[in-house]
């Protein structure tokens, strides 16, 4: 069987240095992963799975055993992407040996590439603990869903002097405790860029600047498969939700009908 080159940490760090956008996309199953797979160079099973495929409210209610298990799910698609798998909340923050057993086994469960965590400065003695400890770290900045409820919603960063301060002290944190990229989400632009400009490892944007060393998109979102309430910063490349909607519609129609299963679609006896 032929070995599937996976894209590497170096990889990732190397498009600093070349200017090569990363581009990353989301996926928590094995058939999505199977057709992202060639076009992107980083997939993240985000902890968003928790809103997109269990219709939570927030990303709090996810666990540690659904991180893995969709973490599983992607990687049996052998993809050549680099994986990376959102530390849900409640498995890191309390203190740096409590974060590396759930980081030691996400990875050892699943054979992902890294984690990521959110926290910048907060977390930095966690990340070099982590880092030091052979688990790489992506870090996120900026706006962190994890804490939608302390800060009472969604809410763009770097609009004041105190926050633009803040994100950067939060990004150089997490390059200076060993963090090998930063995910910088819901962020003024021209503050994006300055944070990117100002590290020497890779940042990728949610809703950030073109800037940025590259972008990630939740995969629902940028198919038009969710149909409530759509960010700013989404592009829909597809409808999937109208062309599901349609097909279902059809495949309702002829088997009250019933023209469906047809006799292309039964097996007969000799």
């Amino acid at each position: 069987m032929t070995e599937i080159k996976r894209f590497t940490i170096d990889d990732v760090k190397n498009c600093k240095k070349s200017g090569a956008p990363l581009v990353c996309l989301t996926s928590y199953t094995t058939p999505i992963t199977k057709i992202i797979d060639k076009h992107c160079d980083i997939i993240l099973v985000g902890d968003s799975l928790g809103m997109v495929i269990y219709g939570m409210e927030n990303t709090l209610g996810v666990t540690l055993d659904m991180m893995i298990n969709h973490g599983k799910a992607v990687i049996r698609a052998k993809p050549s992407s680099f994986v990376i798998i959102d530390m849900p909340y409640g498995t890191y923050e309390d203190n740096p040996d409590q974060a590396y057993k759930a980081a030691r086994l996400l990875i050892d469960e699943t054979s992902c590439d890294a984690v990521k965590i959110e926290g910048g400065a907060d977390m930095e003695e966690t990340i070099n603990h982590l880092s030091n400890n052979n688990i790489p770290v992506m870090a996120h900045i900026g706006l962190k869903p994890q804490s939608v409820v302390k800060e009472s919603g969604y809410k763009v960063k770097g609009k004041t002097n105190q926050e633009v301060h803040d994100l950067l002290e939060d990004a150089k944190a997490a390059e200076n405790s060993g963090a090998f990229a930063i995910l910088i989400e819901g962020t003024i632009e021209h503050v994006s860029r300055e944070i990117t400009n100002s590290v020497n490892i890779p940042t990728v944007g949610i809703g950030a600047s073109s800037a940025c060393d590259g972008q990630i998109l939740v995969i629902d979102d940028m198919l038009g498969l969710n149909t409530d309430h759509t960010a700013k910063f989404v592009k829909q490349y597809a409808n999937m939700a109208d062309e599901i909607d349609k097909a279902v519609a059809n495949y309702s129609t002829e088997v009250r009908n019933r023209t469906f299963p047809s006799e292309n679609h039964v097996y007969k006896g000799k």
